[in-house]
């Protein structure tokens, strides 16, 4: 089931977030950036992860963390821009259409092994990844609508306010 709602994303009920990056992503804009300010050693661990191993577009990045109340958060970064540049100077890329699909076909597979019981997702690739809606929305349908579990997209950003998930 997908449901699309409005709301703060930080505030999902879900099992996992998942959402879109680059493999050099500084994490300084949208999502991203709100991830770092709430869970600082999410951005330490992936690039720990991307320096010790290669990280192509269209793969993902499982990590847990502890929430300020108690309790974990999953979160899932999806490879879905590529990199401009190398090093310290590389820059996160625009996501591609089949970067997108890789990186849900590996969520898809993720949910299964990991028996998640529920992903929330914004506009992927949308953003920053500059990606029409009209092409990222058929994909997450194909990729994600069959797997069973509520999958929750946030269509609208509303900063501190819960969405009516259903979960």
């Amino acid at each position: 089931m997908i449901k699309e709602v409005s709301g703060d994303i930080l505030l999902s009920r879900a099992d996992l977030l998942a959402h879109g990056i680059s493999a050099q992503d500084p994490f300084d804009s949208g999502l991203a950036l709100a991830l770092r300010e709430r869970w600082p050693s999410l951005v330490r661990d992936f690039r720990h992860h991307t320096r010790s191993r290669a990280v192509a577009s269209g793969d993902v990045w499982f990590w847990t963390g502890i929430q300020d109340g108690g309790g974990t958060r999953k979160i899932l970064n999806l490879i879905t821009q590529d990199t401009l540049g190398q090093g310290s100077s590389a820059k996160p890329a625009k996501a591609s259409i089949e970067n997108v699909r890789r990186a849900l076909q590996n969520l898809a597979k993720l949910v299964k092994q990991e028996n998640i019981s529920s992903v929330a997702l914004p506009r992927l690739a949308t953003g920053v990844g500059s990606l029409p809606w009209s092409e990222v929305s058929p994909l997450i349908r194909q990729y994600l609508g069959d797997l069973g579990i509520p999958v929750i997209v946030y269509t609208t950003y509303r900063k501190g306010e819960m969405a009516d998930e259903g979960l």
